[in-house]
Parts: structure tokens; C-alpha cells; sequence
């Protein structure tokens, strides 16, 4: 199940702060503050305000405006209904609540796989594991200080089929997963992996367990999208990507019963759907 446009629609918003007089504070003291973006769970919020504000998102200090006034905020699969954004300077600060929209989403069963990829018990792959584990944890900890976000996304393959929607539960050899965290593209081996957008390589490394060919990609303030089962890979840790920029060839490597790419996003520690991303636009400079 591929979500629907009007699923998707319902989730597009746009916002502006309440105007200072409405809540009784200077205008001199309140910084602006306009959003817009995908208010769904798996979703997102652009937001443009005084640069280098400081953004909390339900009262946790999260990300900092940039040089340019932008930043991004993430809405993880399983989002609450509300979230409540506000910037803050020395002046003062801005505040607007979203509703996040719920999603149905879908179920999916994968057969087939070896066994080891769905409940390995070696204790040498599982102490392996681990250190995988450990390796992708420092990788998403990648903060750059870009906006590389600011036009959005494009698709990372020219042609593929999507063959596994974002945020299914999954059911893997009869046995409950985690939800699955990506767009699964399938297209044949060797297929080129495009950069959606510019941004730096926070990991790379061609023979993960699960993941196989592994590569993430900072695109500042810690949205970082990821790129599965890679048969190679062509960038190296650290390096500066541009959008269209070769980032490897699509495999099978890795957990996988065929050739694709599995496309993924996370901002900090939240879930996202990458494809809400593609054609977003961030606010425009405010006058």
C-alpha cells in the first residue's frame, strides 16, 4: 500500500506565529516565526526565524535556526497528535502548536529470508551486530551546520517501482518486526544511487549485516537520509555530495530477497518518511 495523495495532502500545512499584540508582548521582543511542511506522523515542519535562534520542540532546547534563518524539525512514525514548535532569542521568542496527523499504515510479509537476518543466535554475528550497532549510532550523531534541506528532495533513482511503502509492519518469516523505517526502490543491480539533495557523508561501509552497503548522508541540523543494500559504493566518509552527485549502485547485499534500494531518514532520533521530502520547498525569506 502506497499512501494516497489525499493522505498526504492532509497532512500539508503552513503556519504563523500569533502577531505579538494577540498575546500581549512587544512587538520588538517577538522573533518571526513561519512553518510549513508534512504535519503527518513520518513527517516534517521547515521553519524560517531569526538565524541562530534556538528550537524547542515540546519544551526540549532541539536544533538552532541557521546563518539564513531556516531549520528543520522531524515527526517520527509514531508522532503524537500535537507537537508544540517555538523559537527563542535574547529578545523573546515565538510559539505555534501543529496538529500532527495520524496514518494508516500498512501491513507487509516478507518469506524467505535466511534465517540468520531475521533472529540470528551466533554469538560471533550477534556480538558483530552489536558493533554494528554501535558504528551507525556514532554515524547518526552527525550534526553539520548546513541547511542543505532548504530545497527539498528529489528521488534518488531515475527509475525504479516501489515495492514496499514506508512505515509497514512487517512480518518477517511468520515473525512480528520493527515497523519498516524505509521506501524500498526496486530496480535492477547497478542501477546509479542519485544524491537527493547536498550534504555530507556521515557513514559508509560496504558489508554491514542488515543493511549491507551502507551510507548516510548529513544534510544538516541531523536529518540524515540513508541508502541500503548497495552492491557499491562510490563516496567517502566526510565527503561534500552535491544533488544528482553519484552516491553508489543499487544491490541486493545485506537483508534482502531482491535488488533495491531501501531509502531511509531519520532526524535525530525520529523516524521519518523521505519521500514527504521530495519536491518540499522551505519558506521563503522573510521580509
Amino acid at each position: 500500500m502506497i499512501p494516497s495523495r489525499r493522505a498526504m495532502i492532509g497532512g500539508l500545512g503552513a503556519a504563523v506565529a500569533l502577531p505579538a499584540a494577540a498575546r500581549g508582548v512587544p512587538e520588538r521582543a517577538i522573533p518571526p516565526l513561519v512553518m510549513n511542511g508534512a504535519w503527518r506522523q513520518g513527517g516534517y515542519a521547515f521553519g524560517r526565524t531569526t538565524p541562530g535562534a534556538l528550537v524547542l520542540v515540546d519544551g526540549e532546547a532541539l536544533t538552532a535556526a541557521s546563518p539564513t534563518g531556516l531549520f528543520v524539525v522531524g515527526f517520527d512514525r509514531d508522532a503524537g497528535p500535537r507537537t508544540e514548535i517555538e523559537v527563542r532569542t535574547d529578545a523573546g521568542s515565538a510559539r505555534q502548536a501543529l496538529d500532527i496527523a495520524p496514518y494508516a499504515f500498512p501491513s507487509t510479509r516478507i518469506d524467505g529470508l535466511p534465517p540468520a537476518t531475521v533472529e540470528p543466535s551466533d554469538p560471533a554475528l550477534l556480538a558483530r551486530i552489536q558493533q554494528e550497532v554501535a558504528l551507525k549510532a556514532e554515524g547518526f550523531t552527525s550534526r553539520a551546520e548546513t541547511d542543505d534541506f532548504r530545497d527539498g528532495f528529489v528521488w534518488p533513482l531515475e527509475t525504479y517501482r516501489i515495492s514496499s511503502a514506508w512505515g509497514a509492519q512487517r512480518v518477517l518469516n511468520g515473525t512480528p518486526a520493527r515497523p519498516h523505517y524505509g521506501v524500498d526502490l526496486a530496480a535492477p543491480t547497478g542501477t546509479v544511487i542519485r544524491a537527493p539533495a547536498d550534504g555530507r557523508v556521515a557513514f559508509v561501509r560496504p558489508d554491514m549485516h542488515f543493511e549491507g552497503g551502507l551510507t548516510l548522508i548529513d544534510h544538516g541540523q541531523g536529518l540524515i537520509t540513508c541508502y541500503l543494500h548497495q552492491s557499491r559504493l562510490d563516496v567517502e566518509l566526510g565527503q561534500r555530495v552535491r544533488r544528482g552527485e553519484a552516491l553508489g549502485r543499487v544491490g541486493m547485499s545485506g537483508r534482502a530477497t531482491g535488488p533495491h534500494l531501501c531509502w531511509r531518514m531519520k532526524w535525530r532520533d525520529r523516524n521519518m518518511d523521505p519521500s514527504l521530502m521530495v519536491g518540499a520547498r522551505s519558506p521563503q525569506a522573510l521580509a
